[in-house]
């Protein structure tokens, strides 16, 4: 199985060779790069690419690793204990299979996404160590042990939002995204907006890069935001002539796809306003 990238998905060489690295090794891809560059992307179209099923495990500030395995509901239980429910006498009537437990179970290979891990707690991917290493776990409740019918393609994201520990990276091949060069951001663009015109493409990515190119700028905009932002170009019929910005309109046309707080909008208020004194 090697992925090359498909016609959705522009995958630069150094990025296939991390996934195919990844699946030749059995390890899981942890991939890291500013929000908006194609991570969670990314995992959709290897599973695409690949012809495997997908399944998502989106995690949140609150997500336990054990809620990946399998959670027992013992409150149900108790209930339908009092209330002589004839179920009770089977525990696995109370317990809800996780995501991992659903990839480790899947009857062909699959494709498990664990979607920005970084928002869990620091003792997340800790918790995760062995499940990840032997692809087996054990169901105490039921005792049984949950083995890998077959070794699923695991791809990790992270936001880089706090550090990861080394027990966790070590058992991972690890790629990071870095926000594209023009030529390539101009091939990711053309692929979602086939037949768009060059003088057009060209203006709006010079004005682009100048804006995240902005000191004190804080946050920089990334290529989902500059898809976004293409995309209001190309609704409203935006000719070059109309994005082109001088001192006194240094804030972008239809800026509110690309500046994503007070801070920076202010930023270029501020700019403007220079430009207007020094006239």
């Amino acid at each position: 199985m090697k992925f090359k990238g498909t016609d959705a998905y522009v995958a630069t060489d150094d990025l296939t060779v991390a996934v195919n690295a990844a699946v030749t090794l059995e390890r899981p891809l942890l991939v890291k790069g500013e929000p908006g560059t194609g991570k969670t992307e990314l995992a959709r179209q290897v599973a695409g690419a690949l012809g495997l099923r997908l399944i998502e495990w989106n995690i949140k500030s609150t997500t336990k690793a054990q809620q990946g395995l399998y959670e027992y509901d013992a409150v149900s239980r108790l209930r339908d204990s009092q209330l002589g429910e004839a179920r009770v006498h089977d525990v696995g009537n109370y317990i809800k299979r996780g995501k991992l437990w659903e990839a480790f179970a899947s009857d062909e290979k699959v494709v498990l996404l664990i979607d920005e891990v970084d928002k869990a707690d620091i003792e997340f991917p800790n918790d995760l160590l062995q499940e990840l290493d032997r692809m087996e776990f054990h169901v105490y409740e039921t005792g049984e042990t949950i083995r890998a019918r077959h070794r699923p393609v695991i791809i990790i994201t992270s936001n880089n939002e706090k550090e990861l520990p080394d027990a966790f990276l070590r058992r991972c091949f690890f790629h990071y995204i870095r926000f594209p060069d023009p030529e390539t951001l101009k091939r990711i663009i053309e692929v979602h907006n086939p037949g768009i015109k060059t003088a057009l493409l060209t203006t709006a990515l010079t004005q682009f890069f100048e804006i995240r190119d902005q000191p004190g700028l804080k946050k920089k905009p990334s290529t989902s935001e500059v898809l976004d932002w293409l995309k209001l170009i190309l609704a409203e019929d935006l000719s070059p002539e109309d994005l082109r910005r001088d001192g006194a309109d240094a804030l972008p046309k239809l800026h509110g796809a690309l500046l994503k707080n007070e801070q920076d909008v202010h930023l270029f208020e501020r700019l403007a306003f220079m430009a207007r004194r020094q006239r």
